[in-house]
């Protein structure tokens, strides 16, 4: 007799709670940790990965960094066991008949998502070659036949001589020279690139008015118009796109053409630097792609979930669908959607202004030196509380949660969040509402020794006036009702920790670029320790601050929104729009002047009494009460009909003496 499921999950939950650690020796997985999160980047086809493991293993060994990163490592092993445990448990219920509810489900959901394929979209993900390289090229002629990086201490980019030695963006410099002894390092100059930058989105304009700002070197466009419209095939139009850029720009971009976004991004890939790639838009060459296509290659699977997959055997996207009815049990609901939909190719056609995503939180953090004075971490508080006052000023959001995040001087981080009383924005409150949950860790955690703060305001709330009407009165923004309504599901718990519900791709995306810009930051504090021994000046830091603000490709939509907002402050000073005030009656503005505004209320007021008179039907009454609330309530309060006066009745003379008083009133 077989037995219950329930039994058989006991089973599967005491296997995990009991799997062995791994062994301290198993040394082979960090080597491949410390390769770094940028090992997929183009140019790396033919370098010895496995030497360059063992210089970076080599040179970072003993480090606080190494540890840390050797912690994560051992974590990482123990979980997969735990995962593998998991899953011979799942395989032993299979066996015995079970979870065929779960392929039952898989299979609906696949036919679910194929109903929501588009291949009607001609999409593309530009990319520009080595980007901050190419820019310095121009102005360093003589760089373009050696190999050099941008960055000192963490390379932002190099170009592809560089990379041909295993140097890449994301690694320590002191790293990459010694796979690469004769590497010149070039400082990092934001404003030339920024420049540049701009004269490459003149030109994607004409070809997508709407086009999608990724990063500071990438975007997404929708070309489907411009191809009807000149009769183009996308292929032709990313080629004049390619060419026109070159001719007025000087620089290369590469370029995949796809049915969406992300099928776009991978092909943007295969033909660097200077070429293009273009997947046929129908399901079999889809589907024939992705079969082959390693998981890592997939913007949203970084290192960890790639080694989580290859545990259970899903090295490729397509071999995915061999484990579906495992991967809500092993990884959970949205994992298993993102999975399906890498599986079948599917992703976004949607393209619209990176500034106008609805943002879901905005924050500012600082990474510094290792401090543990309670008088300078207070003061760090207070500094990033008010550079997070400036950005949502800028923004012009209020947070109803504020985020506290620390990492500590071991790399380990910790977060606390707290509703306060009503959506904040100012630097006092946020200061003080982070105060309360950082001395609480501070209980919690005696000798604090902090690297890294941050404050993150999200469940945001637009401080933006609505626009007029119709009628001229204050239209307020959708986000208000919306605002209502996620409060509404927060409480019945259908969303994340965070608050939001996210599409699949957008979560895992996210995740990737937070362990990327991660590993980007304890690589820079671990070029410091080793090239700068000494303490860093408070204003060195700040400096460091504001370059890391626009240095990870991550806050690209922080320059484009403080662009359009500078536009915006442009246009209102050469057509400034008159002052209105809000009248709290009839909400509709009125110019700023006091005596007119007073006025108007007064008439609001007015025509409100009237109007509350004429709902009731009881002005002597009413206005009885007012002179003497002492007087006894007449002997009827139920609201009468508006209209003629009925005829004949006891009462008919009295009724109709009130009704020509009331005529006699309003005339």
């Amino acid at each position: 007799m077989s037995r219950h499921n329930e039994d058989l999950a006991d089973e599967a939950q005491s296997a995990v709670d009991h799997a062995a650690p791994p062994a301290a020796s198993q040394h082979h997985t960090l080597k491949y940790h410390l390769l770094g999160p940028s090992l997929t980047k183009s140019g790396q086809d033919g370098v010895d990965q496995k030497k360059v493991s063992e210089i970076i293993y080599n040179a970072s060994k003993g480090s606080r960094y190494f540890n840390n990163e050797e912690n994560k490592d051992r974590n990482l092993t123990v979980k997969i066991n735990r995962i593998l445990a998991k899953k011979g448990e799942l395989e032993r219920v299979e066996a015995q008949g079970g979870l065929r509810n779960d392929l039952r489900k898989a299979d609906e959901y696949i036919a679910e998502l194929e109903l929501s394929r588009e291949l009607d979209q001609v999409l593309v993900h530009m990319d520009c070659d080595a980007f901050y390289a190419a820019v310095e090229e121009l102005d360093h002629p003589e760089l373009r036949d050696v190999p050099f990086a941008v960055g000192k201490g963490v390379l932002t980019t190099c170009n592809y001589h560089a990379r041909k030695f295993g140097c890449r963006s994301g690694m320590a410099g002191f790293v990459a020279d010694k796979l690469c002894p004769g590497l010149i390092h070039i400082p990092l100059n934001f404003d030339k690139y920024t420049a540049k930058a701009k004269e490459v989105r003149a030109v994607l304009e004409r070809y997508d008015p709407r086009f999608e700002s990724a990063s500071l070197d990438e975007a997404y466009l929708n070309v489907t118009a411009y191809c009807a419209e000149h009769d183009m095939s996308g292929e032709d139009v990313v080629s004049q796109m390619r060419a026109e850029v070159f001719e007025e720009c000087k620089i290369t971009i590469s370029a995949g053409i796809a049915a969406n976004a992300k099928l776009a991004k991978i092909c943007s890939n295969i033909n660097k630097p200077n070429g293009q790639f273009l997947l046929p838009s129908d399901r079999a060459s889809i589907l024939a792609f992705m079969r082959d296509l390693p998981t890592r290659k997939v913007n949203g699977v970084g290192r960890v979930f790639e080694r989580e997959l290859d545990a259970i055997g899903v090295k490729t996207c397509g071999d995915i669908f061999a484990q579906r009815q495992y991967l809500r049990g092993l990884f959970g609901e949205k994992a298993f959607e993102f999975l399906m939909s890498i599986h079948l190719g599917l992703g976004r056609t949607n393209v619209q202004p990176a500034e106008e995503h609805e943002r879901k939180s905005v924050g500012t953090e600082s990474t510094f030196h290792d401090m543990e004075d309670p008088t300078e971490l207070r003061e760090k508080l207070r500094w990033i509380a008010e550079e997070l006052e400036k950005d949502l000023e800028r923004t012009q959001f209020k947070g109803r949660t504020l985020v506290l995040k620390i990492k500590l001087h071991s790399y380990e981080v910790f977060t606390r969040q707290f509703q306060p009383p009503k959506a904040v924005h100012k630097a006092d409150d946020l200061y003080n509402f982070g105060l309360q949950m950082f001395e609480k860790i501070e209980k919690e955690i005696p000798g604090l020794k902090l690297r890294l703060m941050g404050l993150r305001c999200t469940h945001l709330v637009s401080m933006k006036k609505g626009s007029l009407d119709f009628f001229g009165r204050s239209r307020q923004t959708s986000r208000g009702s919306r605002e209502s309504s996620l409060d509404r599901k927060a409480s019945s718990g259908e969303l994340d920790s965070d608050g939001w519900q996210k599409w699949p791709d957008e979560e895992f995306e996210a995740a990737a670029r937070l362990e990327q810009q991660d590993d980007m930051e304890e690589l820079e504090r671990l070029s410091q320790q080793d090239q700068h021994p000494t303490t860093p000046s408070e204003d060195s830091e700040r400096k460091a601050f504001e370059v890391r603000k626009h240095d990870n490709g991550f806050a690209w939509r922080l320059l484009l929104e403080e662009e359009r907002a500078k536009e915006e402050a442009e246009a209102r000073l050469k057509n400034p729009l008159p002052e209105l005030w809000d009248c709290p009656i009839c909400s509709v503005p009125q110019s700023a002047d006091e005596g007119a505004f007073n006025k108007h209320i007064d008439a609001c007021l007015s025509r409100q009494t009237i109007r509350e008179i004429v709902c009731t039907g009881e002005p002597v009454a009413r206005a009885t009460r007012t002179v003497s609330p002492v007087m006894p309530p007449p002997p009827s309060t139920a609201r009468r009909k508006r209209g003629r006066p009925p005829s004949g009745g006891a009462s008919s003379g009295g009724e109709v003496g009130e009704k020509r008083a009331r005529k006699a009133f309003f005339a």
